[in-house]
């Protein structure tokens, strides 16, 4: 739709004020043409999207030498014709298909809206000379090619479901600016200086273009490079935390880390007068799995009890593991009632689950006691009193759940 829309323009257009003006040459545009192919593969990686060249550099020169129509059309078919080499590195057809109708139909667009804006103001095509008025006329041409290649760049990256702020960067800008300016300096040697004069100030830009190519290509493998190592450092960081907090055994969070969220539990019942029941869970017999089958089945016993205790509670709960074979669980917004019916779930599973794997011959029970955050709880008193509630259930015979 873009480049049929971009055709359509440069048809009316051209039957209007005609292709051809007096000064258009096709040996001028074949040059252009040469150039612009040329001047688009000097490039580098953008650092969030698409390939940045100096394209603008044979942009700007074209309009100031053949004028808007003849520009757009020659540089079009530069930008229609440079993604097809991408076949060659394994990228699908519709997919180069596609780079090459959007990057025609856009500089079409961007060649066609700022070069007419430069004429209409009373900007010389070609150009003759540069004094103020010029200047400014020609300051608004690159500042129109820029908005308009940014606009549509910023659409394009919308429509992939992107952010469309990624476009800009302030290197990039700088390079797209300068090289309108490039393009500006060759336009003037092209109609007002010598042939000589001509190639060795294009020998010169060529030169220069390689040079700020090959340092914009390291700077961004350095700046990739400092993502990499950054998001490395990052990950890195998140792992030590997550071991700082988390038991390396069975995964769920540590003592540190349960103490600090009952701290907030407790913090936030008092603020918001809401109602949270925590329990303290402990393996019955477990001194027994070690003794008699090894510490490295009460590991396994610890593993899969943590799994059930998890798998068993809803997302919004906590489960941690306190300490040896105690584990520590928090369900927000829960009444003791409800927690002590959780709970009891809880057990069953434990009860119900098939150890002979692990130790055959022996049933693997787990009991609980459980107390409830009030308005004037604290941590270490909500403790002391699921861990008598525990102790009772213990004494009482184990495998069970005492709330009250």
């Amino acid at each position: 739709m873009l480049l049929a829309a971009a055709l359509v323009a440069l048809a009316v257009l051209a039957s209007v004020a005609g292709l051809q003006g007096p000064e258009f040459m096709w040996g001028t545009a074949g040059f252009f043409l040469v150039f612009g192919l040329f001047a688009i593969a000097v490039g580098f990686p953008h650092p969030v999207f698409g390939h940045v060249s100096f394209d603008r550099v044979a942009q700007v020169a074209s309009i100031l030498v053949l004028g808007p129509l003849a520009a757009a059309c020659v540089n079009g078919v530069a930008s229609f014709i440079y993604p097809w080499h991408r076949l060659r590195q394994g990228v699908p057809l519709p997919r180069v298909l596609m780079a090459a109708v959007h990057n025609s139909g856009l500089m079409i667009f961007v060649i066609l809206g700022s070069g007419l804006l430069y004429q209409r103001l009373g900007g010389a095509v070609p150009l003759q000379e540069l004094d103020l008025t010029s200047i400014l006329l020609l300051l608004a041409l690159l500042v129109a090619m820029q908005v308009i290649n940014d606009l549509g760049m910023m659409l394009v990256v919308y429509l992939q479901r992107g952010k469309p702020r990624s476009v800009f960067n302030g290197f990039t800008s700088v390079v797209e600016f300068a090289s309108g300016a490039a393009g500006v300096v060759l336009a003037a040697a092209f109609t007002q200086q010598s042939t000589t004069f001509f190639v060795l100030l294009l020998l010169v830009l060529v030169t220069g273009m390689l040079v700020i190519m090959q340092y914009a290509r390291m700077r961004y493998r350095l700046e990739k490079l400092v993502e990499e190592r950054t998001a490395d450092l990052r990950l890195q960081a998140e792992e030590f935390e997550r071991q700082a907090t988390h038991d390396k055994l069975t995964k769920l969070p540590n003592r540190r880390h349960a103490d600090d969220y009952l701290q907030q539990q407790i913090n936030l019942a008092q603020r918001n007068e809401r109602t949270t029941a925590v329990a303290l869970a402990d393996i019955d017999h477990f001194k027994r799995v070690n003794d008699d089958f090894s510490h490295a089945a009460g590991d396994r016993v610890l593993r899969r009890v943590a799994l059930i205790l998890r798998e068993g509670c809803r997302s919004s709960d906590f489960v941690a593991r306190y300490g040896g074979e105690e584990f520590l669980l928090c369900f927000p917004d829960t009444s003791i009632e409800r927690a002590l019916e959780v709970c009891g779930e809880l057990r069953r599973a434990v009860q119900l689950a098939d150890w002979s794997d692990i130790v055959s011959g022996m049933d693997v029970t787990i009991s609980f006691g459980l107390a409830e955050i009030g308005n004037d709880s604290r941590r270490r008193t909500v403790l002391n009193e699921a861990d008598l509630r525990l102790y009772r259930a213990k004494r009482e015979g184990r495998n069970r759940v005492v709330a009250a």
